[in-house]
Formats: structure tokens, C-alpha cells, sequence
């Protein structure tokens, strides 16, 4: 995965060659792949290192691809469905900390499963394959088919397999998929103080 994209300061090119294309070539990845995968998932920091992200996986051509491909919405059913393996990134709402008896609310749950899946996505890119997390699905539907309890919250659902060519995508997805850019840093960052850009 070539990328064109431009740094203002020198990074390494793990950061600008991930991006998240939709094109699939429809090929099978291995248990190992995606094991690999979560490997790297599995270390990412956390608060209080009470690790919340946990993962719901499926490859294509299982028993257990149907109830979770069905959940997602239409649109991004049109190009996952060529996609070698679906994630589902699920959190614990509450975790024990150090030092106390029992569990209680983390507000930080869902930070650090941002974390976890930019390690799977870093990983990802490393081994040669496409990652693309979305936010389009139905959240009943989905809860009911991975049979997840209240307790923990649905973050995303994650289309993994080898980058395929622009042309199996419907039409209208075709001139999108290339690596987009990045607000300028100044925009983001700011020294001392928040800034406003609006």
C-alpha cells in the first residue's frame, strides 16, 4: 500500500502507509494472520492496565459470518462482503483498580480500545493487509448475534483482509478510495491553551 501522503515533520511511513481502503480482494486470510493481529491488539496500553477491548472475530465462509455481516447497514455491506475476516471491538464498561474490592465505572474504556484497534490496524498495514473500521451497523442486532451483555460496550466492527483494486467497488466508491489527508497540525495542537479553528 504506496501512499503519497505528505508529513510536516519526519515520521516514520507506518503512519501515512495505513489507511482504510474498502477494496477487498476477497481472498481468505489464515487463523494465524488474524491471530497475529490480535497479538498486537493485545498490547496496547491502558488506564490502570485493565485492558477492556475485547474482540469478536469471524472469517468469511464460517458459521459465524452471516449474523454479523447482516448487522452491518447496507452501504457498508456492499464492499465488506469481500472482505477475508470481520473484528468486532466490544468494551468493558467497568474494570477493578488497583487497590479496590470491586468493580466500577472506567471512564476510559473506550479510549483504550481506540488504542487497541490502532495497533491492530499498525499490524495490519505490516503484514499486508487492509483494515477498515466502521461505524455503520445496527447496534440491537448486532449486540443480540455476538449474544454481548449490557456490560460491555459495542466500539466498532472492523473489515480485515488483502487490499484488492479499486474496480470491485461499486461506482460510486471508486474515486474515494485513496489514502485521504490530515488537518494541518496546527490546527490540532496547540501550546499552553486550547485554540478555537471555527
Amino acid at each position: 500500500m504506496s501512499s503519497t501522503r505528505e508529513t510536516e515533520h519526519p515520521i516514520h511511513p507506518l503512519f501515512t502507509q495505513r489507511w482504510s481502503p474498502r477494496a477487498f480482494t476477497g481472498e481468505a486470510i489464515s487463523e494465524e494472520q488474524l491471530l497475529t493481529l490480535l497479538e498486537a491488539a493485545r498490547w496496547a496500553p491502558s488506564a490502570y492496565n485493565a485492558q477492556p477491548w475485547r474482540w469478536i472475530h469471524v472469517r468469511r465462509d464460517t458459521a459465524h459470518w452471516a449474523p454479523i455481516f447482516e448487522s452491518l447497514v447496507e452501504f457498508n455491506q456492499g464492499w465488506a462482503q469481500h472482505a477475508a475476516a470481520l473484528l468486532v471491538l466490544v468494551s468493558a464498561k467497568q474494570a477493578v483498580f488497583p487497590g479496590k474490592p470491586a468493580a466500577a465505572p472506567n471512564a476510559w474504556h473506550s479510549f483504550d480500545s481506540g488504542a487497541a484497534w490502532a495497533s491492530l490496524a499498525f499490524q495490519a498495514t505490516l503484514s499486508g493487509l487492509a483494515s477498515h473500521a466502521m461505524a455503520g451497523f445496527d447496534e440491537p442486532r448486532l449486540r443480540e448475534a455476538i449474544q454481548l451483555p449490557e456490560t460491555h460496550a459495542i466500539e466498532t466492527v472492523i473489515a480485515v483482509g488483502k487490499p484488492g483494486r479499486p474496480d470491485r467497488l461499486p461506482e460510486a466508491l471508486r474515486a474515494r478510495e485513496t489514502p485521504n489527508g490530515r488537518l494541518p497540525l496546527a490546527d490540532v495542537a496547540f501550546e499552553g491553551r486550547f485554540k478555537s479553528n471555527s
